[in-house]
């Protein structure tokens, strides 16, 4: 069923999300399957960076000593930036390398989890971190025993935000973000007051 499943994200995506259809880009690791990041431009003036083929298998504790071929989460990330100026060169690799470390680190991407890269997310960004949440894309639900693909949404951090998750945790954060009124789609915001 791993083969089939990325043809059914990709599908559910264009379904999901409107406008014309998006650039793709390909990005290869040493070891891992080939992931594709989906560059979808919209009339609400936001880009949304999808990543395809993050879902072809489960995410599962890397303690492990046989994975389960066909249970455990499934997620693809989206990142939406407000559109007008064009974007460093950069987000791409950045998305590929998130959607790479389940089968790389074992890590399992779920709501409000903290990953920091420890540099710029695109070429001169601020946000060196991202933290993952409700994306409003639907799940897509697979056929009996997979487990249902989950859209994350991917929202960048500053070094400051993401020291904030690890203190007072997302929910705080978020909280922080709807107070001062923060855009957090717009690739050229400042980090919250914490």
């Amino acid at each position: 069923m791993s083969e089939p499943v990325v043809p059914a994200v990709r599908a559910h995506l264009l379904s999901s999300i409107e406008g014309p259809e998006p650039a793709t880009a390909s990005v290869t690791f040493l070891g891992v399957e080939p992931l594709d990041v989906l560059r979808f431009e919209s009339s609400d003036g936001l880009i949304r960076y999808v990543t395809l083929g993050c879902s072809r298998h489960p995410m599962g504790d890397p303690g492990e000593l046989i994975a389960d071929p066909t249970r455990g989460p499934r997620a693809e990330l989206v990142l939406a930036l407000r559109g007008g100026a064009p974007l460093a060169s950069g987000i791409t690799r950045t998305l590929a390398v998130l959607a790479a470390a389940p089968s790389v680190e074992g890590i399992v991407l779920l709501e409000d989890a903290l990953l920091d890269l420890g540099e710029p997310l695109w070429v001169g960004a601020p946000f060196t971190a991202v933290l993952l949440g409700a994306s409003g894309i639907d799940d897509l639900t697979l056929p009996e025993p997979f487990d249902p693909v989950r859209f994350l949404a991917v929202v960048p951090l500053t070094g400051t935000e993401a020291a904030w998750v690890r203190l007072r945790g997302a929910p705080a954060l978020r909280e922080a973000w709807d107070e001062a009124g923060i855009d957090t789609a717009d690739p050229r915001r400042s980090a919250a007051s914490l």
